[in-house]
């Protein structure tokens, strides 16, 4: 009967995908709750003769594979997006767990003090929406961030609802919603001073955190990134 936590979370997530819209803010949102089930589901335990539990993962990387696998990505995004970084837009970055790190300035991404995305940025998205979709064995982490003008209330309201438009396209482009977290972080975590109009716009952006999804350990790749 050890098969009945599975069946319940297998339940909740049609439940969640039939209560979804056409409206992409309430995909996005409803992709959120998918998303913590799916990573339940794949990294539903078992427990063995000795009473210890054995990840059943569906899909995630063990091994080696998981660096061979970030390595092959990683080499993509620069390929693809080499345009990109020699203009100083897109900064690609891998961290010791081989999560791929992607800082998107914010100047060619939105507007001044708006969400919509740029119709320059969209053609990097959908580029990046692409390789995502090839490499699936991923969760997708977007968090905006501001610098500190305005109210601290303000700037994480619109930092989160440039992480979510991010979602929202890369979700029209095929990208599934149970892979994405956004969230909005403001004016929390400078890269530099704001004292300084330079310091500012590099404080006005967007990480795009991709972490693999790894065998044993299947919910620490929705676990929002701190590094």
């Amino acid at each position: 009967m050890k098969s009945k936590p599975l069946i319940h979370a297998l339940l909740l997530l049609l439940f969640l995908s039939a209560c979804t819209t056409n409206d992409p803010h309430q995909r996005a949102k409803t992709g959120a709750a998918i998303g913590a089930v799916v990573g339940a589901v794949a990294g539903h335990q078992m427990n063995d003769r000795s009473g210890k539990f054995v990840g059943a993962a569906v899909g995630a990387l063990a091994g080696a594979a998981i660096g061979n696998y970030m390595d092959d990505q990683q080499r993509e995004f620069e390929e693809s997006l080499a345009e990109e970084q020699e203009r100083h837009d897109v900064e690609i970055e891998r961290l010791k767990d081989d999560t791929l790190k992607l800082s998107v300035n914010n100047e060619v991404s939105f507007a001044f003090d708006s969400a919509d995305i740029s119709p320059a940025f969209k053609p990097t998205l959908s580029k990046l929406a692409r390789l995502l979709n090839k490499y699936n064995k991923t969760v997708v982490h977007i968090i905006g961030h501001t610098d500190n003008r305005g109210s601290n209330e303000y700037n994480e309201t619109l930092s989160g609802r440039r992480a979510d438009h991010v979602a929202f396209y890369l979700e029209d482009r095929g990208v599934p919603g149970a892979r994405i977290r956004t969230e909005g972080r403001g004016e929390s975590e400078p890269r530099a001073t704001n004292a300084t109009e330079a310091g500012r716009q590099l404080n006005r952006r967007v990480e795009i955190y991709v972490k693999p999804i790894v065998e044993g350990d299947e919910e620490a790749a929705y676990e929002s990134p701190r590094y």
